[in-house]
């Protein structure tokens, strides 16, 4: 078993990729089109596995759910005990940090986008007050 030091350093790195790859499928224009015939299909089908089956790939959350299990199942990574509840823990805790990250990511968004929508403003009232575009 490796030490506490090392298992927190995996720990935060490997969250990185699964918020990285979790965030892109469920957000980002590349999957758009996936994205959306999938929650057609979670909002449609009769059955409820295909329906949650197919809400997962709309879900930053319930994606990262699978993502961090195919790294745990990659990596072998163990969290504070060796087997099943070294994997265990490890598993909720890479879904926690990654959720983590997604949020800090997507709130560095917004403050990015109401950014930009205030100096647009800003600018459109600056160009309005130019003498050379009054009549």
């Amino acid at each position: 078993m490796m030490p506490l030091s090392t298992q927190f350093a995996y720990l935060f790195l490997l969250a990185l990729p699964i918020a990285s790859i979790a965030w892109t499928v469920t957000h980002e224009e590349v999957f758009r089109e996936p994205r959306e015939w999938c929650k057609g299909k979670s909002q449609n089908c009769h059955s409820l596995v295909p329906r949650k089956f197919f809400y997962l790939f709309t879900c930053e959350y319930c994606f990262s759910h699978y993502v961090a299990a195919f790294f745990l199942l990659i990596t072998q990574f163990q969290m504070l005990y060796s087997g099943w509840r070294g994997y265990l823990i490890a598993w909720f805790a890479l879904v926690w940090v990654a959720n983590i990250y997604m949020s800090f990511f997507n709130r560095l968004r917004l403050d990015i986008k109401h950014e930009n929508v205030a100096i647009a403003v800003e600018q459109t009232r600056v160009e309005g007050d130019s003498p050379i575009h009054k009549p």
